[in-house]
C-alpha cells in the first residue's frame, strides 16, 4: 500500500525520536541563543559555565552603571544574588572573633533571611501596589543591586585590618552610606518604571528600608 506525504513525514519524525534526535526550542530573548542551530545539549560544560558567568558579570556592570534597564528585567536569574548573599554572609560570619562568643553561625543565617525574605516582602508590596513586574524579576533586581553594599562590606573589612580609630570608624560609615545610596538608586532606576506614578513613593520606601538594614549590618561589622 502506497503511503502519502503526511504518513511519510510522520514516520520520519518517529525515526528521529527513536534515534535520539532532539531539537529544543530556545527563546529568542536570550541574545544569540535564539538561533535555531543552537542546542545546549551539544555544548561543553565549560562553555555553559563561561556563558553564565559572562551574563552575571554583564548584569553586575549594569548595576554599577545603571543606564541600561532591560538586561536585569528581561533575562533575569538568581545566580548573582546568590553569589553576593553568600559572600556577604561569609564575611559577616567571621566578624566576631572573640573566643568566648559563638562561632558566628546565626550571622550567616541572618544575612540569608534578611536578603531573601526581605526581597520577597518588597516584591510582594510592589505587586500589591499594582506593579507590572514579575516576582522573580523583582527579586533578581533587588539581589543584583546588593553589589554596591557588598563592595562597601569588603572595603570596610579592609579598613578594619588597621587599628580602629574614630577617623576609620567615620570612614567606614561614609563607605557604608555610599554603598547604601548606590544600591537604592540602582534598584529604583530598574524598578521605578514598574509602578504607577502616584504609587512610586509607597514602592520606594520598602526598598529604602531593605538596603538600610543591610547597610546597618555593614556599618556594625567589627573584628572584635
Amino acid at each position: 500500500m502506497k503511503m502519502d506525504d503526511s504518513q511519510l513525514e510522520m514516520l520520519d519524525d518517529m525515526k528521529g525520536i527513536v534515534e535520539g534526535e532532539m531539537n529544543i526550542p530556545v527563546s529568542k530573548s536570550i541574545g544569540n541563543l535564539g538561533s535555531p542551530d543552537f542546542n545546549t545539549l551539544d555544548e561543553p560544560i565549560s562553555e555553559t559555565i563561561l556563558r553564565d558567568l559572562k551574563a552575571v558579570g554583564t548584569k553586575f556592570a549594569h548595576v554599577l552603571i545603571p543606564s541600561e534597564k532591560k538586561s536585569l528585567l528581561k533575562e533575569w536569574d538568581l545566580w548573582g544574588p546568590l553569589i553576593l548573599c553568600t559572600c556577604m554572609a561569609m564575611i559577616l560570619q567571621g566578624s566576631n572573633r572573640n573566643p568566648d562568643s559563638n562561632d558566628g553561625g546565626p550571622e550567616f543565617a541572618q544575612v540569608f533571611v534578611i536578603v531573601w525574605i526581605g526581597s520577597m516582602i518588597v516584591t510582594l508590596n510592589s505587586k500589591l501596589l499594582g506593579g507590572n513586574i514579575s516576582f522573580f524579576q523583582s527579586v533578581c533586581v533587588l539581589g543584583y543591586c546588593l553589589l554596591p553594599t557588598a563592595i562597601a562590606l569588603i572595603t570596610c573589612s579592609i579598613i578594619l585590618m588597621a587599628e580602629d580609630t574614630y577617623f576609620l570608624f567615620a570612614l567606614r560609615v561614609i563607605v557604608s552610606l555610599i554603598g547604601f545610596g548606590w544600591a537604592t538608586y540602582a534598584s529604583i532606576i530598574f524598578l521605578g518604571d514598574s509602578q504607577k506614578p502616584g504609587r512610586k513613593a509607597l514602592a520606594v520606601y520598602p526598598i529604602f528600608l531593605f538596603y538600610f538594614i543591610i547597610s546597618w549590618l555593614v556599618m556594625s561589622h567589627t573584628n572584635v
